[in-house]
């Protein structure tokens, strides 16, 4: 334990952030068109936020800024964040950094319901939605592993690189679908969905961004780094987000840096971040 301690030059804590991840896309290829007025409205940015229209226009995101048709697209880079309101304050979408989130459907029916569905590739978001007093009205995230649907929550998810999708939720109920199956993840509850299975069972709520170095060497100018988070959270060494095995332990190889310090942030799928500095021996 006290040659993991050393290893922590700075442990930062960091306020909580948002994060949402949902399961697969099962409707890529197929654009639904956008029925009556829905958006989306940018009502909060920081750092480098891009967005990309469906016509392949890209400029940075302002305050206003609406995504309003299937394929606009909104991108934060390394340390950025932003906001999302969908319209008549059903809810709201916080995207954290590293995040991509493209519009797959906006839509009214039949019987006035609004049917909303996000998709995220990567990263992390958080959603807050009040509770929808219409049955025709959903809102759903979809990810590379499957898709989860609210009617009324606060809960988050986490994309890895691998397509995994970790959904933890705060209050309410969210149910997650993949493969034909799906669970329902209560409040203080979270769930894992790899692609091509089924969601995991729930299981309580940890949101623990505890990050655990178990070997830190150095072989001539590559460094090694070996340790373990919680599976369903995000790892970024120096910028860029790391895969985790299903027990949520990593093996790195990176070149090393001339000051010897290398930046790594754990989030968990709720947006609880924690930064560290690794000193290397």
């Amino acid at each position: 334990m006290a040659q993991v301690r050393r290893l922590f030059l700075r442990i930062l804590p960091i306020a909580t952030a948002v994060g949402v991840f949902w399961g697969i896309s099962v409707a890529q290829g197929q654009p639904i068109s956008v029925r009556g007025d829905r958006w989306l409205a940018v009502s909060a940015v920081s750092g480098n936020v891009e967005l990309r229209t469906y016509l392949g226009q890209q400029r940075p995101a302002r305050l206003g800024d609406r995504l309003d048709h299937v394929g606009d697209m909104i991108t934060t880079g390394s340390g950025a964040s932003a906001q999302l309101n969908v319209d008549l304050a059903t809810g709201s979408v916080i995207m954290s950094e590293n995040s991509q989130l493209r519009v797959q459907a906006l839509s009214i029916t039949a019987s006035g319901g609004r049917v909303t569905e996000l998709l995220v590739s990567r990263g992390q978001v958080r959603v807050r939605v009040r509770p929808l007093t219409n049955p025709g009205t959903r809102l759903e995230i979809h990810t590379p592993a499957g898709v989860s649907g609210v009617r009324g929550t606060d809960f988050g998810v986490a994309v890895q690189p691998t397509g995994q999708a970790g959904t933890a939720t705060l209050s309410g109920r969210v149910a997650a679908s993949a493969q034909g199956q799906t669970v329902i993840i209560g409040a203080d509850f979270q769930s894992s969905t790899y692609p091509g299975e089924p969601p995991t069972p729930p299981e309580p709520l940890r949101n623990d961004p505890t990050l655990s170095i178990e070997a830190l060497t150095v072989r001539g100018r590559i460094v090694q780094i070996v340790g373990q988070t919680d599976p369903l959270n995000l790892l970024e060494v120096d910028n860029q987000l790391q895969s985790l095995s299903r027990a949520g332990r990593f093996d790195l190889s990176l070149p090393l840096p001339r000051d010897r310090r290398i930046e790594a942030t754990v989030t968990t799928p709720l947006g609880t971040q924690q930064k560290y500095e690794l000193l290397v021996p």
